[in-house]
């Protein structure tokens, strides 16, 4: 969560941060490290049914906060039928878990966190798109 928080940070209206990651990675608690930066009260979980979960913040500049779960989709044009685009492109911040699944919709300047799971437990992430890290 922390390290999400630090992503958090350096955030504005329209940011995209695309998670990549397997099963179990920690692509969700990254997700609610954001949200907890962002002020968002509700209690943040995996949207693998719902697809998109929009939460409201309580940081003046942004609003709202996407969580988009691209598991279950099956590519770019499921993503847009359901209205996708509009979200990606519109005034909050959005965090796609499942990333790989949208590869033509992620736009190029997306914020990209990738999680690999080691053999040993520990985690190797990947952070690409921010210029510093706070």
């Amino acid at each position: 969560m922390a390290i999400g928080e630090r992503i958090a940070a350096n955030l504005k209206k329209g940011s995209i941060v695309a998670l990549y990651g397997t099963l179990g990675a920690g692509k969700t608690c990254i997700t609610k490290g954001i949200g907890r930066f962002l002020g968002i009260d509700e209690a943040i979980t995996s949207p693998s049914y719902t697809i998109i979960s929009e939460y409201t913040t309580r940081h003046p500049d942004i609003l709202p906060f996407y969580h988009i779960d691209a598991y279950r989709l099956e590519g770019d044009d499921d993503f847009i039928a359901l209205g996708g685009e509009e979200l990606l492109f519109g005034e909050g911040i959005s965090v796609i878990e499942w990333s790989e699944r949208l590869k033509s919709t992620i736009p190029a300047g997306a914020i990209t966190v990738t999680i690999t799971l080691l053999e040993d437990g520990h985690r190797h992430i990947t952070i690409e798109g921010l210029e510093t890290l706070k």
